[in-house]
């Protein structure tokens, strides 16, 4: 449909047609199961007004959804079809690592190929919009949902974000197989006080500009087609109501022309706030505000007409926010097939098929993260008369998907059992559950329990310690609940549970040749953990191949390929802890020998792994950085080098980090910023020149004017393998 079509359907409009679409509601509402993640029993909607919305959340499924799609356009005076979203956040059926695991594989064009694949799945389901990437800065641990990040450093974000809005849209989202992105949350939900969800964002707008926006900023740049407002509050206003955020910032400024949407009852709440006396005032400070779909709330539908008729909202903003969501309609070419892509036998050939399971398993091992191999104990020996026993909840789980992804069938998740047995080994390999999940009931979220059963206690213990005693390996398979992590999900303790603790050191009296593998959505405690394993390795939420992906990396077929995409603290009393923070006027030197410094007095001021930190099977030696010239100005790029080596014994992927520090600047600056990164595979003993190239504006920041620019002065290059790592040289910036 030409503009001027689109134009002209909308003035034929009715203004109560109008607003309609500017409302999505739960598949729920329409006899149709969905997924719910807010209270529904206040929803009081009409049918006449249920007729009228615009756009469906939470269900999927060709052949339900032409029907849901056809029921809609029946009833609807104008014959508009539904948009129908989801959230497919790390896959549709073929579930792969979390996002937060998909950072730790440092590689962009890998995340663009997972968003590719969940596209052509969940648009053969009928979907139009996933509620994907989440491009929200996260540096506190206790906060669920940094599950649904890629890490505590906006550069990464940024690419990370912006490789998946690539992979789910492609050149043009009407394309097969392509669905429209919605990048979330705007802005700074990631930075919640405490690490509660849904609680208040307090940055300064320098802080804001510096660190939090960028990431929004590249996949925006990418052409997102949605943004979705966050719950928190900022600069003491909610998001969901902040006009300079969203008109200023988002639309002027960053130049997004897309929908924007709020989230999940996101503009009903602004009264619970207390910025809006009820949810009259609530639509109007939405609408104003420019939020174009209002979800899961009837404050546009209930209030808008009236706040028009008294003037204080126009209908000129009604008719801009209808247009926005009638033009993405047409650009997934809905008025010419309401469908779109929506097929049952693309989706029986589609799902969970060979291809995506390949991809999923690659994507799999490439984010596991070594972090510890004392003796090279990694990789296990797969010969006749070795002896290896797998112990722990998650041994043979098929519970490895994480929060926020949803398999029709979880059995068809490959547990560990699953994947070494069919993986054929030579060793000698047993399987123990060895503890339940934890050791009394506890209460999951969504309404969900763990019953603990005290009886299995002792025989499962029993089992394992015998098991261990035999084995000449032992690898145990531990972590938090896929459920203790994601949204609603905020811990302050970030500990593996105590029961599976005490497995742990029941069999590490007995066998101390222990392999951790760690399954989580977010950085844990592990200090523990380390002291009683040769080696640990963070294992995340995998997905569908985990079984097949953890085979292939610990017998060797492959290497763990991640590195962490955020600093792994001693104890959660560090968080929030992150590797760019600000140099401070007492500084410590990461020993409790001094007085009066930043820290604290019982802990050392440092991590346990810090960001960008990981290992695989071969080492990895940096020639020192050399630069092509000690001075760099306004045009002007110098090249940084240093020749990397591969010192080991087998071939190995190296993950290079260039970092970059201004070390004066007219406001106070962090110890390093990751400006590059690269993965570099090399034979044993070969050698290679690794080069970036920096420009100024890759010191840009918002200097004591606000005025973002790059200030001359000193810097310092470090090219190294994870942030910790000094390797540097100085130039001068001129």
């Amino acid at each position: 449909m030409r503009e001027e079509q689109l134009k002209a359907l909308l003035q034929d409009m009715s203004t109560e047609e109008k607003i309609g679409q500017l409302l999505q509601v739960a598949g729920t509402l329409f006899g149709e199961d969905s997924l719910i993640t807010g209270a529904l029993d206040y929803f009081k909607i009409t049918q006449e007004e249920l007729d009228r919305t615009g756009s469906i959340l939470s269900i999927s499924g060709a052949e339900r959804l032409k029907k849901v799609q056809d029921a809609c356009m029946a009833k609807q005076p104008h014959h508009i079809p539904q948009l129908f979203m989801l959230d497919i956040i790390n896959g549709f059926e073929t579930i792969y690592p979390v996002p937060l695991a998909q950072g730790a594989t440092f590689d962009p064009d890998m995340a663009e190929k997972l968003a590719e694949m969940a596209a052509r799945e969940g648009s053969a389901a009928g979907i139009h919009v996933t509620f994907s990437p989440m491009a929200d800065l996260v540096r506190d641990a206790r906060w669920g949902r940094v599950m649904e990040s890629t890490g505590e450093d906006s550069f990464l974000n940024g690419k990370m974000s912006a490789a998946m809005v690539r992979g789910y849209q492609g050149r043009n989202v009407a394309d097969k197989g392509r669905m429209a992105a919605c990048v979330k949350h705007f802005a700074g939900y990631g930075g919640a006080e405490g690490g509660r969800d849904y609680d208040t964002v307090e940055l300064s707008e320098r802080t804001l500009r510096d660190e939090y926006l960028p990431a929004y900023k590249e996949a925006i740049d990418a052409d997102a087609r949605l943004v979705m407002t966050s719950f928190n509050t900022l600069n003491h206003v909610p998001s969901t109501g902040n006009k300079w955020l969203m008109k200023k910032v988002l639309r002027e400024e960053m130049g997004f022309d897309g929908v924007l949407i709020s989230d999940y009852g996101a503009v009903a709440e602004m009264v619970n706030h207390g910025i809006a006396g009820d949810e009259k005032d609530a639509a109007e400070l939405a609408l104003g505000a420019g939020v174009d779909i209002e979800m899961m709330s009837l404050a546009y539908v209930r209030h808008v007409e009236e706040l028009i008729a008294e003037g204080r909202l126009t209908m000129e903003q009604v008719d801009e926010a209808c247009l926005r969501v009638l033009r993405l309609k047409n650009e997934l070419g809905l008025f010419e097939n309401p469908y779109k892509d929506a097929d049952a036998e693309d989706e029986k050939a589609l799902l969970l098929c060979d291809a995506h399971r390949k991809l999923a398993r690659e994507a799999a091992a490439e984010s596991f993260c070594l972090l510890k191999n004392e003796d090279g104990i990694l990789p296990l020996k797969n010969q006749a008369g070795e002896k290896v026993a797998f112990i722990g909840p998650y041994s043979d789980n098929h519970e490895v998907f994480g929060s926020w992804s949803f398999p029709s069938d979880a059995s068809k998740m490959v547990t560990i059992r699953q994947g070494v047995e069919k993986a054929g080994m030579e060793a000698d390999i047993c399987f123990c559950e060895g503890s339940q999940m934890f050791g009394a009931d506890y209460r999951l979220k969504d309404g969900r329990r763990f019953i603990y059963d005290a009886g299995k206690k002792q025989p499962l213990l029993d089992e394992a310690i015998a098991a261990a005693k035999e084995a000449d390996r032992v690898v145990l398979c531990l972590g938090e609940h896929s459920q203790q992590t994601g949204e609603a999900a905020s811990r302050t303790d970030i500990t593996i549970p105590e029961e599976q603790m005490d497995l742990l050191r029941r069999v590490a009296e007995v066998n101390p040749n222990i392999v951790t593998l760690v399954f989580a959505g977010r950085p844990l405690e592990l200090l523990e953990v380390s002291r009683l394993s040769k080696a640990v390795m963070m294992v995340w939420f995998p997905g569908c191949e985990c079984g097949n992906a953890v085979a292939d990396v610990l017998f060797g077929a492959k290497e763990p390929g991640g590195r962490l995409p955020m600093s792994f603290p001693y104890t959660v009393a560090q968080e929030p802890c992150y590797y760019n923070r600000f140099r401070s006027g007492r500084p410590n030197n990461g020993t409790l020998e001094q007085s009066f410094v930043m820290g604290y007095i019982d802990q050392m001021d440092r991590v346990l792994y810090p960001f960008g930190y990981g290992m695989g099977y071969t080492s990895f030696s940096y020639g020192p950085v050399r630069l092509s010239g000690d001075r760099l100005g306004d045009g002007q790029t110098i090249t940084a080098t240093v020749t990397l080596t591969n010192t080991g014994d087998r071939e190995g992927t190296e993950t290079v980090q260039l970092y970059l520090t201004d070390l004066f600047g007219s406001v106070v600056r962090p110890v390093k910023q990751l400006r590059g990164f690269r993965r570099v595979s090399l034979q044993p003993g070969e050698s290679a020149e690794v080069s970036f190239d920096i420009t100024p504006d890759m010191l840009s920041f918002y200097n004591i004017d606000m005025k973002y620019t790059w200030e001359p002065g000193t810097c310092k290059v470090n090219i190294a393998g994870d942030s910790a790592t000094e390797n540097s040289a100085v130039f001068e910036l001129v």
